[in-house]
């Protein structure tokens, strides 16, 4: 969900292989962009071939074998890339391709409840991803310290209420909160998708200051990884937005 991967000891770490054994061309903003792009467009084949096999059968037996490949693979991608950076070009396209075999189904679920939600949802994304390149780029949204801090503190507290009530979970029990269509889990619903939108905020600070310092051009991989986890993450939250407000009418 979270995105923990952007953050300053990572550009520390490539600056420590540039100085060291890097002599290659300098990451770029118009190469992160043309990398991030590229990994969408992964996500989104596999995403839209389990996303038909889904509806031609309606089953969910039939595709939950692929969603389960695509969550370990992405888990072990993801922190793979997290880890070892420089491998970012080769971790991040599978870790685009398993995330897409899972959020391929469960788009498909969620569109066979609520016709339309989809299309919904990834349009909200987009907008939400344009609307925080603008703020950023016009300075209204500007990442400094304190601002970091509180996104990362929320976002790491998101991270631990989410873990906890999947735990509870398997002990049936619900955490009204993340289940409830009610009132207070829209509003909590609504907290976590500005949360995910200010994380992108942080993305492209990571980019800007990645580009400054001559970071190597692997790391237009790694950023453009950070990026998609990002996007992955509000995409969700706002498929489950609308899920509780379409149910409430």
């Amino acid at each position: 969900m979270a995105n923990p991967v952007l953050n300053d000891k990572a550009l520390q770490r490539a600056d420590q292989i540039a100085a060291q054994a890097y002599t290659g061309e300098q990451m770029s903003v118009e190469g992160t962009i043309n990398r991030t792009a590229f990994l969408l467009l992964l996500l989104a084949a596999p995403a839209a071939w389990v996303w038909t096999r889904f509806v031609q059968t309606g089953d969910a037996a039939e595709v939950m074998p692929l969603m389960l490949l695509g969550l370990i693979g992405g888990l072990v991608t993801g922190f793979t890339t997290a880890f070892v950076p420089t491998w970012a070009r080769i971790t991040a396209p599978a870790y685009a391709v398993c995330e897409g075999l899972v959020l391929g189904g469960i788009s498909a679920m969620y569109e066979a409840q609520f016709k339309g939600i989809v299309v919904q949802a990834v349009g909200l994304t987009l907008a939400v991803l344009a609307a925080m390149l603008v703020l950023y780029r016009a300075g209204v949204i500007k990442v400094t310290d304190r601002f970091r801090m509180m996104v990362l503190g929320a976002t790491a507290g998101i991270a631990i209420f989410y873990f906890v009530s999947i735990v509870l979970s398997f002990f049936h029990v619900n955490i009204p909160l993340l289940w409830s269509n009610g009132p207070w889990g829209i509003v909590f619903n609504l907290f976590v998708v500005g949360i995910a939108a200010l994380n992108l905020a942080l993305d492209f600070d990571f980019i800007e200051q990645g580009v400054q310092r001559g970071a190597p051009q692997f790391m237009e991989w790694y950023a453009a990884f950070g990026v998609l986890v990002t996007l992955v993450w509000l995409y969700l939250e706002i498929l489950r937005l609308l899920s509780r407000l379409r149910s409430r009418n």
